[in-house]
């Protein structure tokens, strides 16, 4: 294992989340940071988080309130800082839906702050996370994490400063808000509810999601929206994992809720390349020189597109529950 973490300092935003968590705890297992600062603004979440992992058991652990908005608190959170990864954001689509204006103050001028001030203090490297809903986003969270994108991409057209980068996947494993305790709850009842039978999405475990980030922090120079290639699975067949006596009852797809998701629109082949762990956006060349090797690598078809309901590889509803079951779910 290459050790590039030791004796560096790392900052994750929003690191009380289920990403922040096992981030956490993966990069306590296997490197050894001089620092590694928990960056939220739930003072709560913070102590239970720490009753977790301790600062006296671990004494490289820093727990940081404050937030993105604040960019005079992240300036002092960041001095001294070689890598940060960028998981705060404000994610749920009823709640941004309803207040436009918070969600653009977190995931857009956020990313701004962080971007301004990792440049100013001399951190090394930043990885911003995203989402699929980012792709021709039909909500509003979507679409603030569209421009974060592009902010990102963008910041490497300075003369000097860190390399940012982002990776992008689809739905986590038994994250915060995920279907699956929701259904795991609901099965009591004998009827779960689903939007649309016709439903696809991605899937992703937190560890999967987690070692690509750590991936983009070792090798990424820069510019680049890392993709993971990863299965789809139907909502039907999730359903059927979880509660396989139940009865399925269609209530509609939500306000701002996509049938499918897609990661690499059609538009964007023409920039996009295929390695053996997935697939790398590149930047497009009038916005900065990409100063990556990608010689190694093979360009996809122009007319390719990777969307949830067109993927080759599909999970079963024996394979769900065999993930499911590995991950502690009660299936």
């Amino acid at each position: 294992m290459n050790n590039f973490l030791d004796g560096k300092s790392v900052l994750i935003t929003g690191g009380t989340g289920s990403f922040g968590k096992k981030f956490v705890e993966t990069v306590l297992k296997k490197y050894s940071p001089a620092r590694l600062i928990i960056f939220s603004r739930d003072e709560l979440k913070q102590f239970e988080m720490a009753q977790e992992f301790s600062p006296a058991k671990h004494d490289c652990l820093r727990y940081f309130i404050g937030d993105v908005r604040d960019k005079e608190r992240l300036y002092r959170a960041c001095r001294g800082v070689d890598y940060i990864v960028h998981a705060a954001a404000m994610k749920h689509v009823p709640a941004s839906e309803y207040n436009p204006t918070e969600a653009i103050k977190t995931n857009i001028y956020g990313a701004q702050n962080i971007i301004n001030v990792a440049a100013d203090v001399g951190v090394e490297n930043v990885v911003a996370l995203s989402t699929d809903k980012a792709v021709a986003p039909v909500n509003l969270y979507g679409a603030t994490k569209l421009a974060s994108d592009k902010l990102f991409v963008a910041a490497n057209a300075f003369a000097t400063g860190p390399r940012y980068s982002v990776v992008r996947y689809g739905n986590v494993l038994g994250s915060r808000g995920s279907v699956v305790p929701f259904f795991i709850k609901k099965r009591d009842e004998g009827v779960l509810p689903i939007t649309d039978s016709r439903m696809t999405r991605f899937w992703i475990t937190l560890d999967e999601g987690i070692g690509m980030v750590l991936d983009a922090m070792e090798n990424a120079f820069g510019g680049e929206i890392f993709i993971p290639r990863i299965p789809s699975m139907k909502i039907t067949d999730l359903a059927k994992a979880i509660a396989p006596g139940c009865r399925l009852e269609e209530v509609g797809i939500r306000p701002g809720e996509k049938l499918h998701e897609c990661m690499i629109p059609r538009e964007e082949a023409r920039n996009t390349v295929a390695n053996g762990k997935g697939y790398i956006m590149l930047p497009d060349t009038g916005v900065y020189a990409y100063r990556g090797d990608v010689s190694s690598m093979t360009a996809v078809p122009e007319d390719f597109e990777y969307s949830s309901d067109m993927n080759d590889e599909w999970m079963s509803v024996s394979g769900l529950q065999a993930l499911l079951k590995s991950q502690g779910f009660d299936v």
